[in-house]
């Protein structure tokens, strides 16, 4: 028999660095979800990913309180950035693109970097082959005011 679906919900989450304090815990305590038992099926999974980098997670959970989680790849913004050698500015202390794209150019990248990142990401992008997605990831890049060599 089927379980009866509760709901669905996003999450962007560092890869191995999921405890239950905010914004995991709260936001699956109140949809009675085992904090716990998310945080370490989540760690073992992004085990072999980077530490830190933020993956979009998306929970489905059910009304017997079980769960199941898609774990996708770091946004392309995460990968440009690192790519570039951008360094952390501003509040939070997180690397920035350009304040006027189109204007200014914050930093460059190769075809090669654009190409490893496209690889990267491919399974996640909706493309038939790396060529497309390397036009996904030069329009991201060109949004952020990273010029392409």
């Amino acid at each position: 028999m089927a379980k009866k679906l509760a709901g669905k919900m996003k999450l962007q989450i560092p890869a191995g660095k999921a405890n239950p304090s905010p914004p995991v815990g709260p936001a699956l305590g109140q949809r009675g979800i085992n904090i716990m038992e998310f945080c370490k099926a989540f760690n073992a999974k992004t085990q072999d990913m980077e530490v830190g980098a933020p993956c979009p997670t998306e929970i489905t959970y059910y009304q017997d309180k079980s769960f199941t989680m898609d774990i996708k790849t770091p946004p392309a913004s995460y990968y440009l950035k690192k790519a570039a050698g951008l360094k952390p500015v501003g509040k939070r202390n997180r690397p920035r693109g350009a304040e006027k794209p189109g204007r200014e150019t914050v930093a460059t990248v190769t075809v090669a970097q654009v190409r490893e990142i496209a690889e990267a990401k491919m399974k996640d992008l909706s493309a038939n082959d790396v060529e497309q997605a390397m036009q996904i990831i030069l329009g991201s890049a060109k949004s952020m005011g990273i010029e392409v060599k």
